[in-house]
């Protein structure tokens, strides 16, 4: 009875010791190969919106703060953040970001309740991906589909679907592009904020064929490039599309077009 206690004794010894001799090589091994924390990368992540959400061009909000403290990228990339975020990182860092340009996006589509019409009662689920994989439902193809994946993505809650059609909010908008990405039909872009027109339109069809499938689509007539002064308007397949870098905002296209699918 003795011997066996021994043994139960010893085994649990053994067990123990094991145990210990473990845990001290792994005290021992984090301290050796624990990786250095960058507190000032720390510092600016607390004061990023933790969207990682990409738009700043890194792989999240880590990998900006990261790059930030480093001295490799500059404050005012985040636009989910916005001045706020951007005025507490030039602080913490001591550094400006500059002249910051606002970025809004904008729906090349007027394709609403009014101006076009559905082919097919989509049943499936109800998002535009779904409903582009499943085929024409719309009598433009080129159109919104109106089931809100732009709506979904959006973190500013800056885009409603409104009437049938895809609508944003350029005073809410932080420009980040994630609706841009969201939308199977590419119908949504992101520019700089200022006086510029814009084509409402994405139909890349023939004109009579545009316009029987929308009132309000571009019908490729040119018009709009002939009278642009500044060059900035270009009609390919059809339909026409505006150089924010070169436009002026002066207008002259807008009361030209006659499907009057270019706003400023």
């Amino acid at each position: 009875m003795n011997q066996t206690l021994f043994a139960v004794l010893i085994a649990v010894l053994v067990v123990a010791g094991i145990g210990l001799l473990i845990g001290l090589i792994l005290a021992i091994a984090s301290i050796v190969m624990a990786v250095p924390k960058d507190e000032k990368a720390e510092a600016v992540l607390e004061l990023l919106p933790g969207a990682n959400c990409g738009a700043c061009g890194y792989s999240g909000c880590a990998g900006y703060a990261s790059a930030l403290s480093k001295g490799q990228a500059k404050p005012g990339a985040c636009p989910v953040g916005g001045e706020d975020c951007t005025h507490a990182v030039e602080e913490l860092l001591g550094v400006s970001a500059g002249e910051a340009v606002k970025k809004v996006a904008h729906v090349h589509c007027m394709g609403n309740c009014d101006n076009t019409s559905y082919k097919a009662d989509f049943q499936g689920v109800k998002s535009c991906l779904s409903a582009s994989r499943y085929g024409d439902i719309s009598a433009c193809s080129y159109g919104c589909l109106g089931f809100g994946d732009c709506v979904s993505a959006c973190l500013s809650n800056a885009i409603t679907v409104c009437n049938g059609v895809a609508v944003v909010d350029i005073d809410k908008c932080g420009g980040c592009g994630l609706c841009e990405q969201a939308c199977p039909r590419k119908l949504i872009t992101v520019a700089p904020v200022k006086e510029q027109a814009v084509v409402r339109c994405s139909n890349h069809d023939k004109g009579a064929q545009a316009k029987k499938a929308c009132k309000a689509a571009c019908i490729g007539c040119m018009k709009c490039m002939k009278v642009c002064e500044a060059g900035a308007i270009t009609v390919n397949n059809f339909c026409a599309t505006i150089d924010p870098e070169k436009c002026t905002g002066c207008g002259v296209c807008v009361e030209n077009c006659p499907s009057k699918c270019i706003t400023i």
